[in-house]
């Protein structure tokens, strides 16, 4: 076979690929294209083998921040560069990548096409996949520079080396506004815990990051015109539910460790506990920078609760976060007081959520429910394997979440497991960040190809169940 013919079914291939196979297998690549260079002795050092390297890659792919390595000591800095690429690739949205690639290799610009495109970036319409490509990149380019100069100028300013300054600055504020958690200092941000300046430009950073494109899209069109209120549905509801997750989580910690006897809020000051509880709370949907010191020892159970379901809901859809989103917490809150009030539609500001969305959200919650518990019964197992120490389900359940939603908080478990269960968490990071939707529904499209290229519209008569 020539090197021609070759190219030429691998081109075949690809074509036959539906979105969410394409976004799946470009997603792969990526992750083992990053393994590949971060193992090789210009990026790292002896101790990185493929398996570090692997893991490595997929959380920075996968925009989590879990590692079982030291970013400062064990990568180069032409590592640390490769890493930050990594996550920028994964950070400004592995969707939007894989559909703005997906214009070189398959054939054909239909409306289907464009349509099913955009759903993938989600984006409603027939917009130019290119144009909001360049606009996502244009504005993290933006922000993720605002950011570096002020950590440059007001935050690392206690580096000594300008060299060194400039690199924690931007590699912090690319890891910030991609909601990674990746940090060049093994304790995370801990020791610019009372520092406002570094606190107050990664929450901005973090934030900007998970609302997503199009909400920061609206939001500037709009900028002369916010209290008329031309802001869409969609960015209303983002930016009420993101403020009361945060405002929530920041009582929330308080109340918890104050109660609860946490023993790292038990000895600081009531404006230390008060910043702190502020950037956790914001941390925890899928940033997963940390200024204390997390484990089950510094935290109460209470508190650890709180922060799993902050970390299990997430940021916003089209963000840099991963978990369930904000708007389908907003959609299953609907949907209750839809039920509760005996209404049979989903309103929410005067406007009607349709069936398909609510549907939607169900899925996305309860499949991602499924996964999470598979994942600390898979943990739990590995236990049993040797090699792995013990863990109480607590911690293990904690770690799952927080793969499963590319937050990157550790309670120390990563290290200490086995390969077992460490490949539990590759896998939950991966599917975590493409959406359990996306990955089954391109699962179900490879197995019955041939059923649904011949799929006729069916109807079933109705009947009522008892629930």
């Amino acid at each position: 076979m020539t090197f021609s013919k070759a190219v030429s079914r691998t081109q075949g291939w690809y074509r036959r690929l539906t979105v969410p196979q394409f976004t799946v297998v470009t997603g792969l690549l990526m992750i083992f294209l990053g393994t590949l260079i971060l193992s090789t002795p210009i990026c790292s050092t002896a101790r990185i083998g493929l398996w570090e390297a692997l893991f490595t890659a997929t959380s920075a792919i996968t925009v989590t921040g879990l590692t079982i390595i030291d970013v400062g000591e064990d990568l180069t800095i032409f590592g640390q560069i490769v890493l930050a690429v990594l996550l920028l690739i994964g950070g400004l949205g592995l969707m939007a990548i894989t559909t703005f690639l997906q214009g070189f290799v398959v054939s054909g610009t239909e409306l289907r096409c464009r349509l099913d495109r955009g759903k993938t970036l989600d984006e409603f319409g027939v917009g130019g996949v290119g144009r909001t490509f360049r606009g996502i990149a244009l504005t993290a380019a933006v922000l993720i520079l605002l950011g570096a100069v002020v950590l440059y100028w007001f935050g690392f300013n206690e580096i000594p080396d300008r060299g060194d300054r400039v690199w924690a600055s931007l590699f912090h504020s690319i890891s910030a506004y991609n909601n990674a958690g990746f940090g060049l200092w093994s304790d995370s941000l801990q020791t610019y815990r009372t520092n406002w300046v570094v606190n107050a430009v990664i929450i901005v950073l973090i934030i900007l990051g998970g609302l997503g494109w199009r909400v920061t899209s609206d939001l500037w069109s709009n900028r002369n015109d916010l209290k008329r209120r031309n802001l869409s549905l969609h960015t209303r509801l983002v930016l009420r539910t993101t403020f009361a997750l945060i405002l929530l989580g920041t009582i929330g910690l308080m109340i918890t460790e104050s109660l609860g006897n946490g023993a790292f809020f038990s000895g600081v000051a009531w404006y230390e506990r008060l910043m702190t509880a502020f950037f956790e709370s914001i941390s925890a949907r899928t940033a997963g920078f940390t200024n204390i010191p997390l484990s089950v020892e510094n935290f109460s159970d209470s508190g650890l609760l709180l922060l799993m379901t902050l970390m299990f809901i997430g940021a916003s859809p089209g963000g840099t976060g991963g978990g369930i989103k904000t708007t389908t917490l907003a959609a299953l809150m609907a949907a209750t007081r839809s039920t509760l009030r005996g209404q049979e539609d989903v309103v929410i500001r005067n406007r009607q959520i349709s069936d398909k969305v609510v549907l939607k959200a169900v899925g996305i919650t309860v499949g991602s429910l499924l996964f999470v518990l598979l994942m600390a019964l898979s943990l739990s197992l590995s236990t049993n394997l040797g090699g792995a120490e013990p863990f109480s389900f607590l911690e293990m359940l904690f770690t799952c979440i927080s793969a499963f939603a590319t937050v990157g908080f550790d309670v120390g478990v990563t290290q200490q497991l086995n390969h077992f269960g460490q490949m539990v968490l590759v896998i939950g990071m991966f599917v975590g960040r493409l959406g359990i939707l996306l990955l089954l529904s391109a699962i179900w499209e490879a197995l019955n190809r041939d059923r649904l290229q011949h799929h006729n519209r069916i109807g079933y008569p109705r009947e009522d169940l008892y629930v």
